[in-house]
């Protein structure tokens, strides 16, 4: 097998249409097609379902898929790092944003790196902190903030700030960070929550039954996106972390008040793969992320955000 190969198989993959990886790889539909037969004879079994709905990967396919991947990042970091001039750090560096940090940090921090080192190769990717763990476990992140995490057998862990959860409502409910709202009173509105198995959801849940009071729940969503968003269209009030609203309260579109009654807390860390030395790009790039972490903690776009000094 070769990289044209891998490459085809991945974005078919990704894009679940032949038609669509032959566009975004400037290929022939056919020939991508070639390149995915001679890749099923070569490992003697099929990678897809040919479908009226596309392409369906088998299980050997996502399993190939997967491996093919990282080994095209691999290359891509090697390219990457290949022959840079005398004082220059270059590489790929693929950096994990939690959702609710995205608009805080990533156009800083790839302002700054693209800024100061310009050789380095940035991708940012933005997902939960579950998400994002096994990402840099399988070692598609080289570095990634995560929350509510002390360090495991393969992970080096940071913890960086630790941030309290706020109550958001809309604009003309009037909450304020003057007047914390109990959970008790909060819950009396219709509630929109995050989905099962997130972490936010579970720090709530917990809350709940440490308060002894039920959530009326009106909807659940797995974007906190939509979550605001729900809330700005009346469908009721919801919990997030302060570094998700600080702009949106900023700019008039929602309002909150600190969740008191309990008080609910949640620790940001930065989190690095044990295994192997960090490249040089991958040093440089967690050392600026931990500089906006610690910009923004300290301004007024990231509300009741306590560094971690340690």
């Amino acid at each position: 097998m070769d990289v044209r190969q891998l490459k085809a198989l991945v974005t078919v993959v990704e894009t679940g249409s032949v038609t669509r990886a032959a566009a975004l790889l400037h290929l022939v539909q056919p020939a991508v097609t070639r390149q995915i037969r001679s890749l099923e004879r070569e490992l003697g079994v099929p990678l897809f379902e040919r479908t009226r709905q596309g392409m369906r990967p088998t299980e050997a396919g996502v399993s190939l898929s997967e491996r093919a991947r990282r080994a095209l990042t691999e290359l891509e970091r090697a390219r990457a790092e290949l022959a840079p001039a005398p004082g220059t750090v270059t590489g790929l560096v693929s950096v994990g944003l939690l959702e609710s940090t995205a608009d805080l940090l990533a156009e800083p921090l790839v302002s700054a790196v693209l800024r100061d080192h310009p050789g380095i190769e940035l991708r940012v990717l933005s997902a939960y902190s579950g998400h994002l763990q096994k990402w840099l476990d399988d070692g598609d992140l080289d570095l990634s903030l995560l929350y509510n995490l002390t360090s495991t057998p393969s992970l080096n862990v940071r913890t960086l700030v630790k941030e309290k959860l706020w109550v958001v409502a809309p604009a003309a409910d009037g909450l304020t960070a003057a007047e914390p709202i109990p959970l008790a009173r909060a819950v009396r509105q219709p509630m929109v929550m995050p989905a099962p198995g997130h972490a936010l959801r579970m720090l709530i849940d917990r809350a709940a039954a440490q308060a002894h009071v039920d959530i009326d729940i009106a909807v659940q969503t797995n974007s906190m996106i939509l979550q605001k968003q729900l809330v700005r269209g009346g469908h009721g009030w919801t919990v997030l972390p302060g570094a998700g609203i600080g702009s949106d309260i900023a700019a008039g579109l929602l309002s909150a008040a600190p969740l008191t009654e309990p008080e609910v807390y949640r620790s940001i860390a930065i989190g690095t793969l044990r295994a192997g030395p960090a490249t040089a790009a991958a040093r440089v790039v967690a050392d600026e992320l931990v500089r906006q972490v610690r910009a923004a903690a300290g301004s007024s776009r990231w509300p009741s955000a306590q560094l971690n000094e340690a």
